[in-house]
């Protein structure tokens, strides 16, 4: 006897073989684990950055050369090797923040006179006001040089209303407003008269030493001494804020026309400071009683008005001083001997550290946001480092509502990019994950039915012949690349559907009912008939009843469209129901998506259902029971966990769905439930948006906050979809 069949030798060796493949598919199904659990874990690691605090770091202070005056403004060089400062005497210089030491000095003003006033516009534009009425406007520009691998600033000052400047009137100015374009000025004089006044000469054609062509001037006459004021939205609005926390606003479009005014805080509270935020569009303003809010223009014309859209948790501290983020909705909040970070439009708080500041100190944050520069009456130049990298994220802005500028009420808003330099990113999840679910709902709905019934009908009635061919060919169907149904569903059906709407409806409806009556018809056809088409094979006598129903829901469509529509459905559609009308809508994405989930939900389901003993469902049938009762009694509930299963496999591929969604739908982030309009879901979103993200920005992180979501999401749904199965199968496991 050889020894390959040697009874001692062969048992060992099929031991060898199962301990080998014990292993094999143990240390698969252990790599296919940490794999899962290696991309949360890379997830979470992209997403955590957008919850990091701001961070403030002192650094040492630098003595500034000695000056006859205290500091009245300061600005920073973007990359932190200057600062510009302007003192209260009229003087100006360029100083490095390294060592204090004075670059450039320029005297702005004559000797005899002082600086009573000082506003920044959003172009990096300062105006002085002077005691005599006169006002100048300087820009601290840089350029910037490499030489031996060294980076080299040179400061550049300019005058966008001439060098001269502008006499606004013999009184002393008391405050100052500049639009971000510094086409625009609003000046209020000691004695409470207001003027506008226009620039008539682009900046771009001023130089120094030539004199500006007279502007137009436009006066709004006395009003009361402001405690602050600001020309909005590139200056089509001033709004006046008085010390007692009253406030006035003008309409600048075409002639000036007051159109609203009232009161910012309950009574008793007085105004302690405010500002304007990067883009012009809404103001911040703390009360004397601890209270911090935001406010907006609304409405449009003579019905504008003034709204207060958020308030902010100062713990209770009086904010005293207000510094804004140049390039975002920040702002810094100074009270109480410490300063307080927050975002406008999130809400949120990054930062809350002690940082005691004297009051004639002149405060400045660059351009970057990432230093802080305090000069104070001693001479020194104070510094700390600053970080916060993704302060416009939070879970209010995450999932809530937000009051955005220029929108007149809150709203879930999904838009990452825009043209303006003023735009402000909305970073809102929410669209996304209704959009997904939206998506995946309309799919279901077409899919499920469909792949249910061909399921039951494939392994309970089908004949076996007819079955091993009509099985293979659905399940084929799974092999077609998703992106060829997205172009055919966003560039065929969508126009498709759109040019015979009616047509489409009436076969919605013609289409099921006309099989019943069929199948209700077939039923009552004499025995000896019926018998003519073998047992399992009446589907065939289907085929061409449903050609000849689609035939005449195409011929039925213009009829019915000028009967019950108008003659046109389209237009019913939004009239009557109040409703838009995308071409590609959430009906074209359910259809071509339920065409994708179709086969695998019918595959999983037909095993399942094919898969119940035989002697169960021929039990039933000998003890009087028909085939329908056998089914829904016997059949169903025994093969329920891997139909339900079928469904959540369905769903997760729904859910996860891309190229679909992202060629048939218009990628718009809505929340509307209606079907004739599209969506952006969160797999799409990451499609679109992956390749123009920069690397660690908010945006980037976000794409990645998308992912986790819809990581997490659909492993919700399976570890759900599990243990209801595992319960499924231990309530029928015992009919096997």
């Amino acid at each position: 006897m050889s020894r390959v069949s040697s009874p001692e030798w062969w048992p060992r060796w099929r031991r060898f073989k199962d301990q080998c493949a014990t292993l094999a598919i143990s240390a698969g199904g252990g790599v296919v684990l940490f794999t899962i659990l290696m991309l949360f874990v890379f997830l979470i690691y992209e997403v955590l950055p957008l919850l990091r605090p701001a961070t403030l770091a002192p650094q040492a202070s630098v003595t500034l050369p000695p000056v006859a005056s205290g500091p009245g403004w300061l600005s920073a060089e973007e990359y932190g090797v200057l600062a510009f400062s302007v003192e209260r005497d009229g003087s100006a210089r360029f100083v490095r923040q390294a060592d204090g030491s004075e670059l450039k000095r320029i005297q702005l003003a004559p000797a005899e006179r002082s600086v009573s006033a000082f506003c920044r516009g959003g172009d990096g534009a300062t105006a002085l006001g002077y005691d005599d009425g006169r006002v100048r406007v300087v820009r601290a520009g840089y350029s910037y040089t490499v030489l031996d691998g060294q980076r080299r600033v040179t400061p550049v000052l300019d005058y966008p209303w001439g060098l001269e400047g502008l006499q606004t009137g013999a009184n002393a100015i008391q405050r100052l407003a500049l639009s971000s374009d510094s086409q625009l000025l609003a000046v209020q004089q000691a004695n409470g008269e207001i003027h506008l006044w226009r620039q008539r000469q682009t900046p771009a054609a001023q130089s120094p030493g030539q004199p500006l062509s007279a502007p137009g001037k436009v006066p709004l006459g006395v009003q009361p001494l402001a405690g602050g004021l600001h020309l909005m939205d590139g200056g089509r609005w001033l709004l006046l804020l008085t010390p007692e926390a009253g406030y006035r606003l003008w309409s600048l479009t075409g002639t000036p026309s007051l159109v609203d005014e009232g009161r910012l805080f309950a009574e008793g509270e007085t105004l302690s400071t405010s500002t304007l935020l990067q883009g012009e569009l809404s103001v911040v303003a703390a009360s004397s009683a601890a209270g911090l809010h935001r406010f907006l223009v609304t409405g449009r014309g003579q019905q504008a008005k003034l709204t207060r859209v958020r308030g902010y948790d100062t713990a209770g501290v009086v904010i005293e001083r207000l510094l804004r983020e140049h390039r975002r909705r920040g702002f810094l909040a100074f009270g109480g001997d410490e300063v307080q970070w927050f975002h406008a439009t999130s809400g949120q708080r990054s930062l809350r550290a002690p940082l005691p500041l004297p009051a004639d100190g002149a405060l400045a944050l660059s351009p970057r946001a990432d230093r802080l520069l305090l000069a104070d009456a001693e001479g020194q130049l104070r510094q700390w480092v600053l970080e916060n990298p993704h302060p416009e994220v939070s879970m209010t802005s995450l999932w809530r509502k937000v009051w955005y500028e220029s929108y007149d009420e809150p709203a879930w808003v999904y838009q990452s990019s825009a043209s303006s330099s003023n735009y402000e990113s909305k970073y809102s999840v929410t669209p996304l994950a209704f959009g997904t679910l939206k998506a995946a709902f309309y799919a279901m709905l077409f899919a499920t039915p469909i792949a249910l019934g061909g399921a039951i009908y494939t392994a309970f009635f089908m004949a076996p012949a007819l079955r091993r061919r009509i099985k293979p060919l659905v399940e084929l169907m799974e092999a077609m690349p998703t992106v060829i149904l997205g172009f055919l569903a966003g560039l065929w059906l969508a126009p498709l559907v759109e040019d015979h709407l009616s047509r489409m409806l009436t076969l919605v409806f013609m289409l099921p009912a006309g099989v019943l009556a069929f199948a209700l018809a077939w039923s009552r056809l004499p025995i000896p008939w019926r018998d003519l088409v073998p047992e399992g094979w009446h589907a065939i006598l289907l085929l061409p009843v449903m050609v000849g129903l689609v035939w005449l829901s195409m011929a039925l469509g213009g009829p019915v469209e000028a009967v019950f529509f108008g003659g046109d459905a389209r237009r019913w559609i939004s009239t009557e129901l109040g409703l838009a009308y995308d071409q590609r809508n959430a009906m074209i994405v359910g259809i071509a998506m339920g065409f994708a989930v179709v086969p695998t939900i019918f595959s999983i389901a037909e095993d399942a259902i094919y898969s119940v003993p035989r002697h169960l469902s021929q039990g039933s049938l000998a003890l009087g029971a028909t085939p329908w009762q056998t089914l829904t009694g016997v059949v169903l509930p025994t093969a329920s966990p891997g139909v339900f299963s079928a469904l959540m496999i369905g769903f997760g591929r729904a859910v996860g769905e891309t190229m679909i969604v992202l060629m048939a739908t218009g990628n718009t982030p809505i929340m509307d439930f209606n079907l004739f309009e599209g969506m952006r879901t969160l797999a799409a979103n990451i499609a679109v948006e992956v390749p123009e993200a920069e690397v660690n920005s908010t945006h980037y992180r976000i794409l990645f906050l998308a992912a986790f979501i819809l990581f997490v999401f659909t492993f919700g749904v399976n570890t759900i979809a599990e243990v209801v199965r595992q319960r499924l199968r231990a309530r029928y496991g015992a009919l096997g």
